[in-house]
């Protein structure tokens, strides 16, 4: 039986209403003050509340605003006289469910008590069903992360400790190594878990649309701006803001999203008025953010602005401990996934997988292995199933070309060989990146990976060099 919560100071109206809906099947409680109202609140747990606009020892939009503090999801439907309907919308905007004004017609009432009771209860389905998919989401991305490695056993301990804050982290790690995997446990152990993760790839936007993305544009803004759209800092509103491969910013950008991280609010393209946001920020980058500060191509302030809490997520190969642990787990999601029978890894496959140097991490493990499956026809996956040796000719290769990096690297700091012209050192910068593209066989996305920088500044690169 579902109990409903009268208040209401009008005795024949008291009465009136809990004949009506005793009648349907309902347990009433009656009062007139709204002090009693709250009382009850606590102490009753009602379904519903009707609640009449004016009462004699509280304003009923007050009682309204401390009903809800007591219990956010309860219906509350508002009864007010004729005259008041300004009132009664006023009372909406503060999260009354529907207003019936006086007299009402009694099979309104039902009508609308019913429909506010079902929207509750579907609600409530939804909470729910969400917090069991957030459950099992937040137990796949830790056995996801978890592995026998202590880099990783030592990540999870930061996570536990930086969640339940609202400090903005800085993730650190060559692209595939499960950057936005830490970010979306973050999130879910957060405070902020029922409300929405956004992510957005500013290496993968336009720099004429990063803006438009980022902070959403009022209708006419620019040719083509049709309509009003939010950007991505609306829709995290009260949750949480992925920033990957954040060094793609342009400086512009840079500097309007340090003054938002200050301000907590936000101005669209062609708008005036300020939006107010509370958004928590995750960073990531898949280079050195230290390098990119000393090169001059981000801002110092908006880093040490971002920099509150920072991770490191290690590469595959320094911790190879691990791909056991995540290669078995990728293989039964597989298997389940193509509806295959049981598979496991013989000896020689796990072998390659243990020597293999994955430039493309975790990412690039996965669907090997996903691969693997599919095309294995017997219980056991054979080494030629995982097709490594299509990625990478040898290892002295990857070895050479690592070197290579590294000279690169001390060059460009002006170390010890600065007196080697800038020339030279393109050259060196093209042989490196022809190296790449022929060990990936003319992958860009892998090659980009095996260079440890994004596609965008790959492809600006190829451009300058007149690569292709």
């Amino acid at each position: 039986m579902e109990k409903i919560l009268i208040v209401e100071d009008n005795k024949d109206m008291q009465f009136l209403l809990s004949n009506i809906l005793k009648s349907e099947g309902y347990e009433t409680l009656v009062t007139g003050e709204g002090k009693r109202a709250l009382k009850e609140t606590k102490r009753w747990s009602p379904d519903l509340a009707l609640l009449d606009i004016h009462l004699p020892d509280m304003d009923g939009m007050a009682v309204l605003e401390d009903i809800k503090k007591l219990n956010k999801d309860l219906a509350i439907i508002m009864l007010t006289a004729y005259g008041d309907v300004k009132g009664a919308v006023q009372a909406m905007k503060l999260g009354a469910f529907e207003y019936i004004t006086k007299p009402f017609d009694n099979d309104d009432l039902i009508i609308t008590i019913k429909r506010a009771l079902q929207t509750q209860n579907l609600s409530k389905e939804v909470q729910d069903l969400r917090k069991q998919l957030g459950e099992k989401t937040t137990s796949d991305l830790i056995v996801e992360l978890t592995g026998e490695s202590r880099s990783m056993k030592q990540i999870l301990k930061q996570i536990d400790i930086v969640s339940p804050t609202n400090l903005t982290v800085v993730l650190q790690g060559e692209s595939g190594t499960g950057k936005e995997l830490v970010a979306q446990l973050i999130h879910k152990r957060s405070q902020r878990s029922d409300k929405a993760f956004v992510a957005i790839d500013c290496g993968a936007i336009p720099e004429s649309l990063v803006e438009s993305e980022l902070f959403g544009y009022d209708k006419g803004a620019f040719t083509g701006a049709d309509i009003l759209k939010e950007g991505k800092f609306e829709q995290a509103n009260k949750g949480t803001l992925f920033l990957d491969e954040i060094t793609n910013l342009p400086d512009s950008t840079q500097a309007k999203l340090l003054r938002v991280l200050q301000e907590k609010k936000i101005v669209h393209l062609g708008g005036k008025k300020d939006i107010k946001v509370d958004v928590r920020i995750i960073a990531a980058s898949n280079v050195d953010l230290p390098d990119v500060l000393k090169a001059g191509r981000f801002r110092n302030d908006l880093f040490y602005r971002l920099n509150e809490f920072p991770i490191t997520v290690p590469p595959l190969r320094e911790r190879k401990e691990d791909i056991p642990h995540l290669a078995n787990r990728f293989l039964e999601e597989a298997r389940k996934e193509f509806n295959k029978d049981k598979k496991v890894f013989s000896p020689e496959a796990m072998k390659a997988l243990l020597d293999y140097h994955w430039p493309g991490n975790v990412r690039e493990l996965k669907n090997s292995v996903r691969r693997a499956a599919l095309l294995a026809e017997l219980e056991k996956i054979a080494p030629s199933h995982l097709f490594l040796d299509n990625i990478s000719e040898s290892h002295s290769d990857l070895d050479n070309l690592s070197e290579q990096l590294d000279i690169l690297a001390e060059l460009k700091k002006g170390s010890s060989l600065h007196e080697i012209a800038g020339k030279e050192i393109d050259n060196i910068e093209q042989n490196i990146i022809r190296q790449a593209l022929s060990l990936t066989g003319g992958n860009k996305s892998k090659a980009a990976k095996m260079l440890g920088i994004d596609r965008m500044t790959l492809y600006t690169r190829l451009s300058k060099y007149e690569l292709k």
